[in-house]
């Protein structure tokens, strides 16, 4: 005999499968979102759902997809975190059921026009964190059951896993198309030296914050910029691309790569509160004989010249940038660039390995370094790394002077 209690836990079985449906992992991003949304409002029998997920930078809560209510995707809706029905959600991390909506209840109009009388929202966790809200709703007055909350939670787990990769996948493509477009597509023709360079992208950690510059400066001198902002992924390229910009700007006021760093530094501190970032800044002299460097944070650059070992340069490094205060000057030293030298500037990633420390990687480097041009010895720099992908970004720019327009 089949029991009542039989027929409901059959119903929950069946609703439980149809919303974890094998057919639901072929599809990615968007398509799974309105797959599940589509699927969702049949087993609760509800007339809307939506998934909202969290703006990091303006903790707002953003519609992303829906069922039933495409306008406030179309209007792309952003709720305050806190404020309203989904605000509520994501603040207090536990669902929600709104049995008589009301325009003090809920926060987006779209909800008000289209009528809606019941709501049962549950947040989105991804990493232990509230990543976003889902909910639906019933344009007839109707009561949610425990069953029902655990039915939409299940849903939001599986959005959680769309919407985490699909966020990943945005930011690495954002940080990869942001880092390329910020660092130089070609090194300009210079007289006197001759220039190269390399990037290349960590496979363990994503993205990060290094880029290199290059740029001729109203003086005649010659600027030369390689940092690294700390973290990785898109919110490191998003700085890393501001204090570029910035700097640039700075060596305009100054040809004393101290001075220079200390605005980079004072905005940081004010604009930039909580990033650190370590740079080398350097200027070369219109005849390239000589080099003014000061270093905030930074490894040395390598120097050889001919008949001279090579080895770091002798320059005291300054605190990184993020850390200002008052009670220290940044400082800028004098080198020496004989002709027929090459001077290298890198990134840690390139000397850095877990099992050892940094001296050890610094003197391979050094080992590795020859009086040649720019290009000879950044193609034997990277010879270091074999066919293995670094475990952080590398960045590396040469300089040698007595090149072709020596």
């Amino acid at each position: 005999m089949t029991t009542a209690s039989d027929t409901g836990a059959g119903q929950r079985l069946r609703r439980i499968e149809a919303l974890t449906d094998v057919s639901l992992s072929r599809l990615h991003g968007a398509a799974l979102l309105d797959a599940l949304l589509e699927r969702t409002c049949r087993v609760l029998d509800v007339d809307t759902a939506v998934v909202l997920l969290v703006d990091r930078h303006s903790h707002q809560l953003v519609v992303t997809a829906a069922h039933g209510l495409q306008e406030e995707v179309r209007r792309r809706i952003r709720i305050p975190h806190g404020r309203g029905f989904a605000g509520q959600v994501a603040a207090t991390g536990e669902p929600l059921v709104v049995e008589q909506v009301t325009a003090a209840t809920v926060a987006s109009p779209v909800l008000i026009d289209a009528g809606l009388r019941s709501l049962l929202g549950v947040p989105i966790f991804a990493g232990g964190e509230v990543v976003g809200v889902v909910h639906v709703g019933s344009l007839t007055s109707r009561g949610f059951t425990a069953d029902d909350v655990r039915l939409l939670q299940l849903v939001a787990d599986r959005a959680a896993v769309a919407t985490t990769a699909r966020t990943a996948v945005i930011d690495d493509s954002a940080a990869h198309a942001l880092q390329r477009s910020l660092l130089p597509t070609r090194l300009p023709d210079v007289p006197g030296v001759d220039l190269a360079a390399r990037y290349v992208p960590g496979h363990q950690a994503g993205l990060g914050g290094d880029w290199y510059d290059v740029f001729p400066l109203p003086s005649g001198r010659l600027g030369l910029v390689i940092g690294d902002v700390s973290g990785h992924g898109l919110q490191a390229a998003v700085v890393m691309g501001r204090l570029r910009s910035a700097l640039r700007a700075y060596a305009l006021t100054s040809d004393d790569p101290s001075v220079v760093l200390t605005q980079l530094d004072h905005k940081v501190h004010h604009f930039e509160a909580g990033n650190l970032a370590t740079v080398a800044y350097a200027t070369i002299s219109p005849d390239r004989a000589t080099v003014l460097l000061s270093l905030a944070g930074h490894p040395p650059p390598i120097l050889a010249a001919p008949g001279v070992a090579a080895g770091p340069v002798g320059v005291p490094a300054d605190p990184p940038l993020g850390l200002w205060s008052s009670r220290y000057t940044r400082r800028t030293t004098g080198v020496r660039l004989p002709a027929g030298g090459v001077l290298v500037c890198y990134t840690d990633g390139l000397v850095e390995r877990r099992d050892e420390i940094i001296d050890v990687g610094i003197d391979r480097l050094t080992g590795a370094v020859r009086p040649d041009t720019a290009e000879t010895v950044c193609t034997a720099i990277m010879e270091l790394l074999g066919l293995e992908q670094p475990a952080d970004d590398v960045a590396l720019l040469a300089v040698h002077r007595g090149g072709p327009q020596a």
